[in-house]
């Protein structure tokens, strides 16, 4: 009989716990990767770009033009020779090349905005830092497959589909950087 009511005092104690405390026992075999609206997700970002071009062009063009005679005949003889002669010639020889490279590295944390049809999952993200009275932003949109999701709940952002980062910056520093307004007129008048 002790025995008995050992065995239903357990199985209490494990369903009072359980129902106390569900997420804690789900937890426990569970994983913790995002599948559903308003999971959260930790991306790795570490973006590099880079891009140029070269271009040549060479033209060149001559022209020339002779006129020659020699003295005349008869009465006319004495009429000293003429000649006319002429040169002209071009050249262009230009060159011109433009380099551009950029770098992003960060970690943002986004959140699970939709599941697709096919089990996908539509993240959106954004990240506000403020040092100095200078705000970084950096905003983050994309499709993530449910099985690039590491474990740990990480993805980078290099296996996002559709992505697109921005990264912008308001501030004193920012606005100094900009030509000012008449420097924009000019250049964009000339």
């Amino acid at each position: 009989m002790k025995e008995r009511n050992i065995k239903h005092i357990i199985i209490f104690m494990i369903t009072t716990v359980y129902i106390a405390y569900p997420a804690s026992m789900v937890n426990l075999y569970s994983d913790h990767r995002a599948m559903k609206v308003d999971d959260i997700l930790t991306i790795l970002i570490d973006e590099s770009a880079k891009a140029g071009s070269e271009s040549g062009t060479k033209t060149s063009k001559e022209n020339s033009l002779g006129l020659e005679s020699s003295g005349g005949t008869g009465a006319l003889r004495r009429i000293p020779a003429f000649g006319l002669s002429g040169n002209n010639k071009v050249a262009y020889d230009g060159k011109g090349g433009t380099t551009r490279e950029g770098k992003l590295v960060a970690t943002i944390t986004a959140r699970v905005t939709k599941v697709l049809d096919n089990g996908n999952l539509v993240i959106e993200g954004s990240k506000v830092v403020v040092i100095n009275d200078e705000k970084e932003i950096i905003k983050i949109t994309g499709i993530v497959r449910p099985q690039d999701v590491r474990k740990d709940n990480i993805i980078y952002s290099s296996n996002i589909a559709d992505a697109e980062i921005t990264y912008a910056g308001k501030g004193v520093v920012n606005t100094a950087r900009r030509p000012g307004l008449i420097a924009r007129f000019l250049n964009w008048l000339f």
